[in-house]
Parts: C-alpha cells; sequence; structure tokens
C-alpha cells in the first residue's frame, strides 16, 4: 500500500476507510477476502493511483471481478510495497550483523594490541629477570595472556560463524521474495512485471548480438463465456491447466509468462520462426487435446482451444512494437476462427 494509505489505517479515520471498504465491495458484488479488502483499501484510500483507476475501469466496464482477477491485480500493484517492507525489514537484520561483527572484530583487534604490549613487556623483564622466581612469574603472565587471546579469537571465529550463517539465509529470503514479487500467484508464471523486464531485456540483447528472437501471444478463446456458464473457479482451473503446459513447454532460454486475464506470451530467445512455429503449434494442439473436466462436481466441460500470435524481432525494434505484432497477428488468429497460429511476418507479407 502507499504511505498515505498506510498512514490513514494507522489513525482516526482507520475504521471509516475499512467501513467503506467492505460496503463497495458488497456494492460491486464482490466477495470480501482478505485479498479484495486488502485491494479496496487501497483503492479507496487511493483512487488516483494505477490501482484505483484500475478498478474504477472495471467497475465501469462491468468486468467480473474473480479470483483470478484479484492476484493479477495484487501482482501488479501490491508486491512492491511488500517487497519494500521486506528489503527494509532485511536491511535492519544485515545491519545489526555487521555491527555486531564489527564489534567482534574491534575487540579482537584490541585484544591483539593488548597482547603485543604483553610479549614486549615480557622481553624487557627477560633481560632483567635474575632468579626462578621471577622467570616463572613471566611465564605465568604469558600463559595467561596467551589463553585470553585465543579465547578471544574462538569467540571471533563463533561470532563470524553464526553471522556468515544468518547472512546467508537472509540472502536465501530476499530471493525467494524477489521470485515471489516476479510470480503470478494463481499460475506460477512469470507475472506482468517479469515478463516486462525480460522482454526489454531480450530485445536488447537481440540487438547488441544481433540475435534472433520471437514473441508469441496467446489468448484462451471464448474465455468469458466459459466463466459465465461454469464459473471463476473453474475459470481460475483452466488457467491452471493452460499456464502448466506453457510451463512444461517454456525450458530456459523460453520465458512463459501471464501477460493478464486469460492471455499468455512466450519469449523465444534465439530460436528461428520454424521452431518457434512448430513449437507453438505443439502448445495449441496440446491445450486442445484434453476434454476438462470440473473439479467440484465433475461435469465434461469439453476442450479448451487457444488462439495465437507471434513476431520475431526486426533489428533496433523497440519491446512495445514486437509485441504490438504479436498482438496484431493474435487478433488476426482470431478473426480467421480462433484455435490457430497466426505470425505477424506472413501478415507483412501478404500487406
Amino acid at each position: 500500500m502507499t504511505e498515505t494509505v498506510e498512514t490513514t489505517l494507522r489513525g482516526p479515520q482507520a475504521y471509516s476507510l475499512a467501513r467503506r471498504a467492505v460496503e463497495a465491495m458488497e456494492a460491486a458484488s464482490v466477495w470480501p477476502t482478505p485479498l479484495n479488502f486488502e485491494l479496496w483499501l487501497q483503492y479507496l484510500g487511493d483512487p488516483d493511483g494505477a490501482l484505483g483507476r484500475e478498478i474504477q475501469r472495471m467497475l465501469a466496464a462491468g468486468e467480473p471481478f474473480t479470483e483470478a482477477t484479484a492476484e493479477v491485480l495484487a501482482a501488479e500493484h501490491l508486491p512492491r510495497g511488500r517487497l519494500t517492507e521486506e528489503i527494509r525489514d532485511a536491511g535492519r537484520v544485515l545491519d545489526r550483523e555487521l555491527s555486531s561483527v564489527s564489534e567482534a572484530i574491534s575487540r579482537a583487534h584490541r585484544a591483539q594490541a593488548d597482547y603485543g604490549l604483553t610479549l614486549e613487556g615480557a622481553a624487557g623483564s627477560l633481560e632483567t629477570a635474575d632468579g626462578a622466581p621471577q622467570l616463572r612469574a613471566i611465564v605465568s603472565g604469558l600463559a595467561e595472556a596467551t589463553h585470553k587471546i585465543k579465547t578471544d579469537n574462538d569467540t571471533l571465529e563463533k561470532k563470524l560463524e553464526l553471522s556468515t550463517r544468518e547472512i546467508a539465509r537472509l540472502s536465501e529470503h530476499l530471493e525467494q521474495v524477489r521470485r515471489d514479487s516476479m510470480t503470478d500467484a494463481l499460475t506460477n508464471l512469470a507475472n506482468r512485471k517479469a515478463f516486462d523486464e525480460q522482454l526489454e531485456s531480450a530485445c536488447q540483447t537481440a540487438l547488441s548480438q544481433g540475435s534472433r528472437l520471437s514473441l508469441a501471444v496467446l489468448d484462451i478463446d471464448h474465455f468469458k463465456r466459459f466463466n459465465d456458464t461454469w464459473g471463476h473457479q473453474t475459470g481460475d482451473q483452466v488457467l491452471r491447466y493452460v499456464a502448466g503446459v506453457l510451463g512444461r513447454t517454456a525450458a530456459a532460454p523460453r520465458v512463459a509468462a501471464r501477460y493478464g486475464g486469460e492471455e499468455f506470451a512466450l519469449i523465444f530467445p534465439n530460436e528461428g520462426l520454424p521452431a518457434v512455429e512448430a513449437a507453438l503449434e505443439s502448445i495449441r494442439k496440446e491445450i486442445g487435446s484434453r476434454s476438462l473436466r470440473r473439479r467440484s462436481t465433475n461435469d465434461d466441460l469439453g476442450a479448451v482451444t487457444v488462439s495465437i500470435g507471434f513476431a520475431s524481432h526486426r533489428g533496433g525494434e523497440p519491446a512495445a512494437s514486437l509485441l504490438g505484432r504479436a498482438d496484431a497477428a493474435l487478433y488476426a488468429s482470431k478473426r480467421s476462427g480462433r484455435n490457430r497460429v497466426t505470425c505477424a511476418d506472413w501478415l507483412d507479407d501478404a500487406a
């Protein structure tokens, strides 16, 4: 959430905002799940923000607010705040560990300095010692100082070991947070944010290395009608099914992402058009090859089909242009009867 909304939720207006959120969700026929409630708090607390504008657009258009929709919006608009807080927490832990290690090292340095002075004093005493009692006293002092320095070094070693483990644990946790912030919660594919970054990077690589790159956009045919007939939970089941097929096909360096709603995207680095077309045809056929069943009732849902459009990168072409041409090819697939693959390059040649 934004800082403004966070501040409101910790002040006298918090209860009023919470009540308005529940009332607004009821008026829009949106279930008050924890995620929906968080989204609605952000929307009402900051109606002019990106999330607020998107929810207003959806409500004005009469679009259903499903579990899948909520997860897409959360992935797009909420993780950054949670990620920032996670990073702040990690920073505090790291500062504490580094301060502790710094103090332990300082103590070790002081102990080493004291030990050095002890050795110097012992050397001077040995030169003037005139009997066994004095020698025994000097040796006893050296033994005591040696024991102390060994104890201090052991303490420092243990502290460094503990701090190393804690920092490694912290690093692993932050990496998991980073992965979560880039993953679509419903399908476990890359989310829109991750896709945008990956596509931009892939276009830059293709330009700098002169390598090949293709982008495909995939849309589930008649998904709204499917949702209206069987319900949104079953619609989520279909989204996960399609995502599973894409995930199995998109082994690295390929990238599969949920682009939004029932749309998905695939990035094909350094693959020629024939190989990309063959992979997309395989995906299309596999998705449509199964007759799905509704989990809750075992009703036969029939087969699900997808329309696909793809385009190859042109030298110097920005990511937005490549995406636009792939989208145009997708809509050409839909206009031609759906359940087919169309290449933007074919359209360009025909034109």
